[in-house]
C-alpha cells in the first residue's frame, strides 16, 4: 500500500531542495525555483506536450507528476517552502473534468487554506497558486509558467519565517 508521501526514487532531494539563491551566471540576477505538482491524466499531459511542441517555458519550472491533484499533501507543499522553494504551481483537472470525480476539487480546497496558513507565517499569498490545465492546452501551461516565474521572480527570494538562521538571530538579539 502507497503512503501519501513522496517517493525520494521518483523525486530525489534536489528536485525539492533549494539550498542557495540562485542568480543566473551572465546578469547576476535572481532566478527563482518553482515547484510544479501536475496531474497525471491532464497538466502533465500538458507539459510533455509543451516540451514535445518545442514551446518554450524556464528551466527552472521543477515538474512533479502525481497522480491526482486531490492527492497533493500540503506537508509536500509546505516543505518545499520551508526548502527553499520560491514558489509552488500547482496544475490539475478543469473542474468536471477529474478522473477521480472531485479530486482537484479537494486540491482547490486546500490549497486555499495553505495559502491563508502562509500568509499568516509571513509568506506572500502569489507564491503558491493552482491552476487547471487540460492535456490539450500545452500553450497555457507553458504561458502559466512563464508567468509564475515572472510573478515570483519580482517578489524576490524567498523568506522562510522557520529557519534556523532566523531562530538564531532572534535569540541573539534578545540578549
Amino acid at each position: 500500500m502507497k503512503s501519501g508521501r513522496l517517493d525520494p526514487r521518483v523525486v530525489s532531494a534536489r528536485t525539492i531542495r533549494k539550498d542557495e539563491v540562485y542568480l543566473d551566471a551572465a546578469t547576476r540576477k535572481f532566478e527563482p525555483v518553482i515547484l510544479a505538482f501536475l496531474c497525471n491524466w491532464c497538466s502533465y499531459s500538458a507539459a510533455d506536450q509543451a516540451g514535445c511542441s518545442r514551446r518554450s517555458y524556464p528551466a527552472n519550472v521543477r515538474i512533479v507528476r502525481i497522480m491526482c491533484t486531490g492527492r497533493l499533501d500540503p506537508g509536500h507543499v509546505i516543505e518545499a517552502f520551508a526548502r527553499g522553494i520560491d514558489g509552488v504551481l500547482v496544475c490539475g483537472c478543469h473542474p468536471g473534468d477529474c478522473h477521480y470525480v472531485d479530486g482537484n476539487c479537494k486540491a482547490a480546497g486546500r490549497v486555499w487554506l495553505l495559502d491563508r496558513m502562509l500568509e499568516q507565517t509571513g509568506i506572500e499569498p502569489g507564491r503558491l497558486r493552482i491552476e487547471w490545465v487540460s492535456s490539450t492546452e500545452a500553450q497555457r501551461f507553458a504561458e502559466l509558467a512563464i508567468e509564475m516565474t515572472e510573478q515570483v521572480r519580482a517578489m524576490g527570494p524567498i523568506r522562510w519565517p522557520f529557519s534556523e538562521s532566523a531562530g538564531t538571530e532572534a535569540r541573539r538579539g534578545s540578549r
